[in-house]
């Protein structure tokens, strides 16, 4: 199995939140939004300048910025 950045994910990856490595005040808000160790995650899609990202998360589509998404550690099956 692969590990890798969420930013480096490509559209119609799906993968497994290993770690947030981030604390602070931008780590609770990640965390908040259900982006945990163990969560499965799909990336939907890019913005046209490749930022943000839009992941889907437990039945929602959430986007994150690349320099938040750099703190996301995902195992690819």
């Amino acid at each position: 199995m692969e590990r890798l950045l969420l930013r480096k994910m490509e559209k119609g990856q799906t993968g497994t939140v290993i770690s947030v490595k981030v604390g602070g005040e931008l780590g609770r808000r990640i965390r908040d939004m259900g982006i945990v160790p163990g969560t499965e995650i799909t990336i939907q899609g890019r913005a046209p300048l490749f930022d943000p990202v839009a992941i889907r998360v437990m039945d929602s589509t959430l986007t994150l910025r690349n320099n938040e998404a750099d703190y996301i550690e995902v195992e690819i099956a």
